[in-house]
């Protein structure tokens, strides 16, 4: 997402960061009990993962990510009056770039004098999923974000995935 934040800039696309939560808290990153620790995590998050982008912190109650849907990977793109013109409920760069360079074109299309209308659309999009990566972010929360991210999923889901 930094690479799409750095190479939009230039057609007046800003990006954030919302922090909102540990998505799987564990030993190492717990549950959020005060905003100072949610500082802290964010902060960390920037540095580990190496985000570029501004980096915004939530409530401690989670009132921004509960009025933006409240999964734990979202992606919202707003055009320049603030209506929603892309909404994700998982961050995936290939859609996000697609969408990106689609409402630029709607842009282009409105400066050279077509009439467009918005109407919404519903796709299901597709991600890879790197299984091995993503268990091995999890245990660094701590062994129990790993046992109730598996208990989360039953026994026979467990069996699937090894």
């Amino acid at each position: 997402m930094n690479k799409i934040g750095e190479e939009y800039k230039t057609h007046g696309v800003g990006a954030l960061f919302i922090y909102t939560h540990e998505a799987h808290p564990g030993e190492n990153y717990p549950h959020l009990t005060s905003m100072e620790q949610k500082f802290s995590h964010a902060k960390y998050l920037k540095e580990k993962l190496g985000i570029s982008r501004d980096i915004r912190v939530d409530s401690l109650d989670g009132a921004c990510h509960r009025a933006f849907g409240s999964m734990p990977n979202m992606t919202w793109i707003f055009n320049n009056v603030g209506i929603p013109i892309y909404k994700s409920a998982w961050t995936d760069t290939e859609s996000v770039r697609n969408a990106l360079d689609y409402f630029l074109d709607v842009l282009e299309r409105r400066r050279s004098g077509q009439r467009l209308v918005p109407f919404n659309v519903e796709r299901l999009d597709y991600r890879q999923s790197d299984r091995n990566a993503f268990y091995q972010r999890l245990a660094e929360n701590g062994e129990k974000a790993v046992t109730e991210f598996r208990n989360a999923f039953g026994k026979e889901r467990n069996r699937n995935e090894n």
